[in-house]
């Protein structure tokens, strides 16, 4: 028991390893543990069908979507402490990971799925099962031959931070001790703290410029503004995230709000301008900042996103060569041959399952398409798989990327740009109108689902190579999970339609599934694509490149919005700060590893009460402090924020060697 009170992350599991140092994981490669079991398994599977409905249902119903890993670790410890199972920190890797299933085909079905029922069409179970099952299948065998370049290759070169917030969680829950207590209580403080924010509205969740008469006036004449989310989780995100990201992050943040968005008003404010004939009446200079980013400016993030998931591509070219070359390997083996040695913790599938698994499951895609009433003939459906093929493929590493940085996965704009590709495509091949919009929803859905899944999956295999588990199982089981999870979406999305309807009074909201019906419906009718403004953000991530600048990181923050990069960049400062004070190195490492603890703290209380919040929202839970909130709220939010960083700050100095 005294062993079990001491346990923690080795003093490497974050930072760059020397050369010939190497990193022993919490269950140590040379030993068995309890993984997969009856137990996990089954549990993990409960996980999948409650968050999978609940995330389907809410994030549909409120337009809230929330990220489910994280409260399902904060349950899996709960329920396996309870329970009084010995050796459970394996276990409860495998829970979260089947369980986190959940979230990720959400994120895929319904940002794409419900648009079919905008647009006044239809779509049946099995349509909306397969796409679900396909796209997350197709994300899991494409990740799996990066996993080692991740996950260990990249050791300590990327944050990972939700990983890290889930992996401190599960670790600090089996551990017990002042850890456990110092992000039990950070999570209290961090969840209280959004819940009042996002649940009773206590104070604004934004602060801006505005909320001074010279900030509004900059803001209506100059379309200059500048905002911060003052959420607790976001400022525990920066703190992982660390300084050098979080401050390229914001640099691509300050481009498009400090300088293309008011050149846009300064240079064609008088106009007004379709790009993509979706019926813009409003001249630039009478849109709001935000309206200016929404309709052109994030656009730009998304053809640099693309281009730097391309020159990432060609950098990884000896990865990919090397994962070929593997597969290749396993063919020319000759039946008896010795298999080389592998520790239990570098295990992954066979990379035979591997290839095999992708080409039966392009082969079932492309029956889907051509059999399942997707589009009319054997060539469109050809032309469908290779869009899935090649997309997926290529925008698995940018997904995993993404999520390595920032811990945000950018699939709604890599969706938005399958979608553009895809009705370009179907309309020059002869599918178009009603027909073309459900195939190219449904090829969307594919895709987006397979780009959900690789950022996901990517975050459970980090966490289990910092705890010591076996890939392989993490692997082979997730696509149990990935077909619990696409049934349980197909059925709770049919209901949700039957009942409520995503069109007309009292609809649910679906307002990303919105927006990919506001961008299919002109394509398909003779529309266009805003491909100067995915040209710009090309050029500018190119420059990057040279520059030798994250081309990634730097377009991420071009396409999400200034509110949620600020903080990031505010909590990276305090993580350099506490980590720099001391001429101590030891002493820097404690406090940075304490603050890394309450940061988890933050991120998982903020994830778990986000949930709590959302079901509230949905019961319409109505508060007097609204009012108080429109007239005060922002200049009131300071004060708190300020407070969460004293706490943040003090607490990590605190720390001790």
């Amino acid at each position: 028991m005294e062993e079990k009170k001491n346990l923690s992350l080795p003093e490497n599991a974050h930072r760059p390893l020397e050369k010939g140092e190497k990193y022993n994981p919490i269950l140590p490669a040379d030993k068995k543990f309890p993984e997969v079991t009856l137990y996990s398994v089954l549990m993990g599977l409960l996980m999948v069908v409650i968050f999978s409905a609940a995330a389907a249902y809410l994030g549909l119903k409120v337009g809230q979507v929330f990220e489910a890993a994280i409260p399902i670790a904060i349950l899996a410890v709960g329920i396996t402490g309870a329970l009084g199972k010995k050796d459970g920190l394996g276990q409860n890797v495998i829970i979260q990971s089947i369980g986190a299933c959940s979230g990720v085909i959400v994120a895929g079905a319904i940002f794409t799925l419900p648009a079919i029922y905008i647009l006044g069409l239809d779509v049946n179970f099995v349509q909306m099962f397969l796409s679900s099952l396909l796209g997350g299948i197709l994300g899991i065998l494409f990740l799996i031959p990066f996993r080692k370049y991740f996950v260990k290759e990249m050791h300590g070169q990327y944050p990972f931070p939700e990983a890290t917030a889930t992996t401190q969680v599960l670790v600090s829950g089996e551990s017990g001790g002042k850890s456990a207590r110092t992000l039990l209580v950070a999570g209290l403080i961090g969840g209280l703290y959004d819940f009042v924010v996002a649940t009773f509205g206590a104070w604004s969740e934004t602060v801006t410029t505005t909320v001074m008469h010279w900030g509004k006036v900059v803001s209506d004449k100059a379309k200059v503004v500048l905002k911060l989310n003052t959420g607790a989780a976001v400022l525990g995100l920066g703190y992982i995230v660390g300084l050098k990201y979080a401050f390229v992050i914001c640099c691509g943040s300050f481009l498009v709000w400090l300088v293309i968005i008011p050149l846009m008003n300064l240079i064609w404010g008088g106009q007004v301008i379709d790009l993509m004939g979706t019926g813009i009446t409003q001249t630039i200079s009478q849109m709001a900042p935000d309206q200016i980013f929404k309709e052109y400016a994030r656009h730009i993030g998304i053809g640099g996103i693309a281009t730097a998931g391309i020159i990432g591509i060609i950098k990884s070219a000896g990865v990919i060569k090397s994962a070929v070359g593997l597969a290749a390997g396993e063919f020319k083996k000759r039946p008896g041959a010795k298999a080389e040695v592998t520790e239990r913790t570098d295990k992954d599938l066979s990379m035979k399952v591997i290839v095999f698994g992708i080409a039966l499951t392009l082969l079932a895609v492309f029956a889907f398409f051509g059999l399942g009433g997707v589009v009319n003939n054997i060539w469109q459906a050809l032309i469908g798989l290779l869009i899935v093929a090649v997309i997926s493929f290529l925008f698995t590493t940018v997904a995993a990327n993404a999520i390595a940085i920032v811990g945000t996965n950018p699939v709604s704009g890599m969706t938005i740009m399958t979608l553009i590709i895809t009705a370009l495509v179907l309309v020059a091949v002869g599918l178009k109108g009603n027909a073309g919009m459900v195939a190219a929803m449904l090829i969307g859905g594919v895709v987006c689902t397979a780009l959900s899944m690789a950022g996901g999956f990517i975050t459970d295999l980090k966490i289990g190579y910092w705890i010591g588990t076996t890939p392989a199982k993490q692997e082979a089981w997730k696509f149990l999970g990935t077909v619990v999870a696409a049934a349980t979406v197909g059925g709770v999305m049919i209901i949700l339609n039957k009942t409520y309807g995503f069109v007309g009074d009292n609809a649910l909201v679906a307002p990303q599934a919105n927006a990919m019906a506001a961008v299919i419906q002109p394509m398909m009718n003779g529309g266009s694509a805003p491909w100067l403004l995915y040209g710009i953000g090309a050029a500018i991530a190119i420059i990057l490149n040279f520059c030798k600048v994250p081309a990634l990181a730097f377009c991420l923050g071009m396409f999400i919005p200034i509110d949620l990069n600020l903080p990031l960049l505010l909590g990276g400062a305090i993580s350099w700060y506490v980590s720099t004070r001391s001429s101590d190195k030891e002493l820097n490492a404690a406090r940075q590893e304490k603050g890394t603890l309450i940061a988890s703290g933050f991120i998982a209380g903020g994830a778990l009460m986000g949930v709590v919040s959302a079901i509230l929202k949905f019961a319409k839970v109505d508060w007097f402090m609204y009012e108080w909130n429109a007239a005060y709220g922002e200049a009131i939010a300071i004060i708190p924020l300020i407070g969460i960083v004293l706490y943040m700050l003090f607490s990590s100095l605190k720390a001790q060697k």
